[in-house]
């Protein structure tokens, strides 16, 4: 049976544990997919301190988009993180219009984003999702990143209407919101 989870909320909310204490309740051999692009040594070794700490019994998958191509029927799949997800889009799609700095077509990456989420969750699985609330904070000076919070606050809102269940963390506690 489908089922989809959604859990949300702030940097060092205790997301990413909660899901991961999730993924291993649900089954003892979850699907880890890492959607992070490494862009530096100190990221990479951050990635690297994450594998070691989930152990062995994780199958991980390291997939920057097409997170469809992969066939986790059956499984318990957590996807971390929808954030770093929507950025590969910024990075893979650029936009083709000169409309200035931090211009980006979020209607188009936001189809993009949905149609590919549609297919991944077409799958008989279970998805433990792993996004943040960026738009909490104050307005940003910069255009790129109000587009951004904008973008990803959509497409927060777009899993959640499909999530079966959505976790909101807050300060290593969970809150059921659905």
């Amino acid at each position: 049976m489908k089922k989809i989870i959604l859990i949300t909320g702030g940097q060092r909310s205790g997301k990413s544990a909660k899901a991961e204490e999730l993924a291993l309740q649900l089954s003892e051999h979850p699907v880890y997919m890492a959607t992070a692009h490494i862009w530096d040594e100190e990221f990479r070794e951050r990635v690297r301190r994450h594998q070691e700490r989930r152990g062995p019994q994780w199958t991980n998958i390291e997939e920057e988009r097409t997170l469809s191509r992969h066939d986790v029927s059956g499984r318990v799949v957590l996807v971390d993180c929808v954030t770093l997800w929507l950025t590969n889009f910024l990075g893979l799609t650029p936009d083709p219009s000169p409309k200035g700095e931090g211009s980006i077509d979020v209607d188009r990456i936001l189809s993009e984003a949905k149609r590919e989420f549609d297919a991944f969750t077409q799958y008989e699985a279970t998805f433990i999702f792993v996004t943040n609330e960026i738009g909490w904070g104050g307005v940003s000076e910069n255009a790129l990143q109000r587009r951004f919070v904008d973008l990803q606050g959509w497409m927060n809102q777009y899993i959640a209407s499909k999530a079966d269940e959505v976790i909101l963390m807050v300060s290593g506690l969970p809150l059921q919101i659905k």
